[in-house]
């Protein structure tokens, strides 16, 4: 490992926010030729289905006209790379998209994504896909080439410098995990997040009420709030999505 990597590494995994990662790891992956990146991530799979996209984790650069359509109208769920990532672990070069072509195998949905790929100049890379860490969960990062790339130059570039790429990327996915992301911007407020903490240690109503001197009346507020600013119906789904997101047991920040 070259120091440059090696100090790059330690200031990934020492970033206090998503947004700081973020920034740090897209001007990283520029120096190589990728300056549009797309990373995903699911704790909600099921079988065909990656859950509402409203949960998912959603990290870009690229800009609103390609997210808006991509993302927006659902071009995604038809994405040839997508289903690679969803399918298999480890990286792989988009230049497969080329055997698709030939094969004449392509679903009306996926030419439609090659063909919008196409006019938002969309057309080399290599995607990565992490392991899972459940049956649920899958999460990649496609990275796009910079406009006049060709796919043999990435290929080039991933036989050059493919292995400390991975390794960038899977440190990153993998320090994401670890920071409180708001789902958007449904974060919980302190005290959302305090009587959140007291039902995932096992503690009712009137336990909460008598630990934080509160009325039952006013931890219900707290409960009922946190619920509707996460979407979910139950106080147990509340606590398990604010922990997918990182939300529980923080530090003060």
């Amino acid at each position: 490992m070259t120091d440059r990597l090696r100090s790059y590494l330690n200031a990934l995994t020492a970033a206090p926010s998503v947004e700081q990662l973020w920034s740090m790891h897209s001007a990283r992956m520029a120096d190589y030729g990728f300056d549009r990146l797309f990373y995903g991530f699911t704790y909600f799979r099921s079988g065909d289905s990656l859950g509402d996209p409203a949960d998912f984790i959603l990290l870009t650069n690229h800009d609103r006209a390609y997210t808006d359509v991509f993302i927006g109208e659902g071009l995604y769920f038809d994405a040839p790379m997508l289903r690679w990532a969803l399918e298999h672990e480890g990286a792989c070069s988009w230049s497969i998209l080329r055997d698709l072509h030939a094969s004449k195998t392509l679903t009306p949905g996926e030419r439609r994504v090659l063909d919008f790929n196409r006019r938002m100049d969309v057309t080399a890379g290599y995607t990565v896909s992490f392991k899972a860490v459940s049956l649920r969960s899958k999460g990649a990062m496609a990275l796009t080439a910079r406009r006049g790339m060709t796919q043999e130059e990435v290929d080039a570039v991933w036989t050059r410098h493919g292995e400390d790429l991975t390794l960038m990327n899977t440190v990153a996915h993998l320090k994401i995990l670890t920071l409180p992301k708001n789902s958007a911007g449904r974060s919980l407020t302190r005290r959302q997040q305090e009587v959140l903490n007291w039902v995932g240690e096992g503690k009712n109503v009137r336990d909460i009420a008598e630990i934080l001197g509160l009325t039952c009346a006013t931890v219900e507020k707290h409960l009922r709030l946190a619920r509707e600013a996460l979407d979910v119906e139950t106080t147990a789904q509340a606590v398990l999505k604010a922990a997918f997101q990182n939300q529980l047991f923080v530090l003060s920040r």
